[in-house]
């Protein structure tokens, strides 16, 4: 690729940048779009929306840009939550670092690559024509003493990041335990789930459950709520739930404008009723067979071996899920409970077959669509070769010898097409993770994060990197391990110009769209103005972890591999941390709703693939300084290697338990604060008894006033 083809994906990135920021300065201001662009805030915009018409709307400012930069971290961490907090901390660390690395790389390392003549002498007054390869190490001579300053370069960065990763988990662990200290009580502090649990001829299951933890944990023992069979119960509820919106939906048109419906069967037969009292008399009869099910349910004492159980401290809970409860380790087996919100009941009634099955095929599954997903890669490296594209389409050669054709091609279109390929990967994941058996939401949205991480890092960076050989590339690194890092230091260079025009479409435009929620934006007019729905109280989404961590940690492993290699990549990607910060945290605040709560589980994450990152690194600068015939300085980066895999671990000793569960000393200290405020714990404790109630056994009142106004859905007893 040449330096124009870059100029020209970075000039069609720019544009659609400050295309969708314009679209989306105007379209929040309008009252139609408060459920796109705020939906945490409907209630505070209801009076906006009644607004008169200003020319105001109609004019694109910058005014949120201040907004979301002035909120202080405590005021982010109290709205938004930790796990946001986190994920804005993976910004601020990657400004930090890529801060040093873009200083060296553009003002030392980068002069000293163009300069250089291994590829051919730099033409200053022919810049526009140059190959980027001009720009990267590969233009430095064998055996050159410039090559020093790089082998320097790689100390440095790697010393200030293994700094500043010490620094951030370190600060990160403070955090979460002044974050635990200051939050009211939870009911998963107090609470274990048990599985396993022994069934017995004279007793139920919840008499023996109690029985057990009273005779075992008598003073701290509280209470438990033992899981049902309840899928039928809550089919009726979730069936319930679509007539009532149904009826709100009706009740917001004129009588006259309401389609009657026939009562009889397939609504063929029968006299013409006003479908809300038709549909008024199906959720009475729903409601009625849930009462009847649930009835049904209790008598027929259909208990899981599962219950969660509840206990008087924190401290009496987390020992209760540490300590092997039984002889028999697969009785009585237990584990801190999740959240009430956060439990994904369906997989609580699973028997451990199907889990072990469910596992084994999810594993197959992502192995096949790792293989099927080597289509789209190889077909995007080869729109980057044009030699090789008019080899295949040898009927394109005349139109690819137009200038701005194959800048396009070559530049814009490889970098587009893998992006929407990636678009799929995040949900696939997802319906994988919840196959594998996990019992809240937040383990389903961890392993799918995982899951995407590993399918990134794999098919995004190393099949690019090694597209078009993969299977003679795989066959050399198995027959001579020892030549994987000149191997990697010979193929990895060539798809630096790919990366920085991958950085653009995925970064740049991808935090745009992010910003503008173009697809929303879409569903949101369709819905008001073609299915002529009005409200939606519940309307504010989750932030997808899964699908925006790995994407942030991608280019993480490409600002370390090519800092050294490539820097020209380096403002590309400060860019995308310092834009990607301010955008997030108006997305954080503004638009998605926590629905769970972690406490921080996603940085160990975030930590291990930064020091692979850095391990990388430092692999292809053995390689490469290999292959540049300075053997000296490639034998003296191996020590760093070795340093940066004993901080490793000492930080998974020194952070990653407490990041697991939390210290006694921390617990205890708690209970104790508690003791000094008797009626607000028992209060709370009352309200534990019944915090882990399945919601299909939850009592059910459905409620729809005269005037058709939003009434509570479900009203618990």
């Amino acid at each position: 690729m040449i330096v124009s083809a870059l100029l020209t994906s970075v000039g069609i990135n720019t544009g659609l940048c400050v295309l969708l920021l314009s679209l989306y300065s105007v379209l929040r201001k309008q009252p139609g779009n408060v459920y796109v662009y705020a939906p945490r805030g409907v209630a505070e915009e209801q009076a906006k929306r009644e607004g008169h018409f200003s020319l105001e709307r109609l004019v694109p400012s910058p005014g949120w840009i201040l907004r979301a930069w002035r909120v202080s971290e405590d005021e982010f961490l109290s709205a938004a939550g930790f796990d946001a907090f986190v994920f804005m901390r993976i910004f601020i660390f990657s400004v930090r670092i890529f801060s040093i690395a873009g200083i060296i790389g553009v003002f030392v390392l980068l002069p000293l690559n163009f300069t250089g003549d291994q590829l051919r002498t730099a033409d200053w007054a022919d810049i526009p024509n140059q190959s980027l390869d001009m720009f990267t190490i590969a233009n430095v001579q064998d055996s050159s003493k410039r090559l020093w300053v790089h082998f320097c370069a790689v100390y440095v960065i790697s010393g200030a990041a293994c700094c500043l990763l010490y620094l951030e988990y370190k600060g990160i662990a403070e955090k979460r335990f002044s974050y635990f200290n200051s939050s009211p009580p939870q009911p998963n502090h107090f609470t274990i789930l048990v599985r396993g649990i022994p069934k017995s001829d004279q007793h139920s299951m919840s008499e023996t459950v109690e029985e057990f933890f009273t005779l075992y944990h008598p003073s701290t023992y509280l209470s438990h709520q033992m899981v049902y069979h309840s899928s039928r119960v809550q089919s009726l509820v979730n069936e319930a739930e679509k007539l009532y919106k149904k009826i709100l939906h009706l009740r917001n048109k004129p009588r006259l404008q309401r389609e009657s419906h026939r009562e009889g069967f397939l609504g063929l037969f029968g006299a013409k009723v006003d479908p809300v009292d038709l549909y008024t008399k199906k959720l009475e009869d729903v409601e009625e067979n849930v009462k009847l099910e649930q009835s049904t349910l209790n008598q027929n004492q259909k208990e899981l071996s599962a219950a969660f159980v509840s206990f008087r401290s924190r401290y009496g809970a987390a020992t209760a899920s540490r300590v092997v409860q039984s002889s028999n380790p697969l009785l009585w087996v237990t584990e801190p409970a999740p959240e009430p919100r956060d439990i994904y009941w369906p997989f609580l009634s699973a028997p451990y077959i199907q889990l072990w099955i469910s596992k084994f095929v999810v594993v197959v599954a992502v192995f096949f669509l790792t293989i099927l997903f080597l289509v789209p890669v190889t077909f995007v490296q080869g729109l980057t070769q044009l030699t090789e594209l008019e080899a295949f389409l040898p009927f394109l050669k005349k139109v690819l010898k137009i200038t701005i054709v194959s800048d396009i091609i070559t530049g814009y279109v490889p970098s587009l097409i893998l992006q929407m390929f990636q678009y799929i990967v995040p949900p696939i994941m997802m319906l994988f993770a919840a196959m594998r058996g996990y019992i809240s939401n937040s383990g389903k949205m961890k392993s799918a994060c995982i899951m995407v991480l590993y399918f990134t890092i794999w098919n995004v960076f190393f099949a690019t990197v090694l597209s078009g050989s993969v299977i003679s590339q795989i066959n050399t690194f198995i027959s001579n391990p020892k030549d994987i890092p000149r191997q990697l230091a010979v193929v990895v260079p060539g798809q630096a110009t790919f990366f920085i025009t991958y950085v653009l479409t995925s970064g740049w435009t991808g935090l745009s769209l992010e910003i503008a929620r173009v697809f929303p934006l879409i569903g949101n007019f369709l819905i008001r103005h073609c299915c002529k729905v009005t409200d939606d109280a519940d309307c504010a989404p989750l932030f997808p972890y899964h699908r925006d961590i790995p994407k942030v940690l991608l280019f993480g492993l490409l600002g370390f591999t090519y800092s050294l290699l490539a820097p020209l990549i380096m403002p590309f990607l400060l860019v995308y941390f310092f834009v990607g910060y301010i955008f997030y945290r108006n997305q954080m605040l503004k638009v998605y709703s926590p629905r769970f709560e972690t406490a921080g589980k996603f940085w160990p994450i975030v930590h291990n693939c930064t020091i692979f990152s850095l391990v990388f690194m430092q692999i292809m600068a053995i390689g490469i300084f290999g292959v540049k015939k300075l053997p000296f300085a490639s034998g003296w980066v191996i020590p760093m290697t070795v340093i940066t895999l004993l901080f490793n671990d000492y930080c998974r000793k020194r952070f990653l338990p407490i990041f697991d569960k939390y210290p006694a000393e921390i617990l205890i200290k708690r209970d104790r604060e508690d003791e000094r405020n008797p009626q607000m714990m028992a209060s709370f404790l009352d309200s534990l008894v019944n915090a882990y109630r399945d919601p299909a056994l939850q009592p059910v009142q459905y409620s729809l006033d005269e005037s058709g106004n939003r009434t509570s859905l479900l009203s618990f007893s």
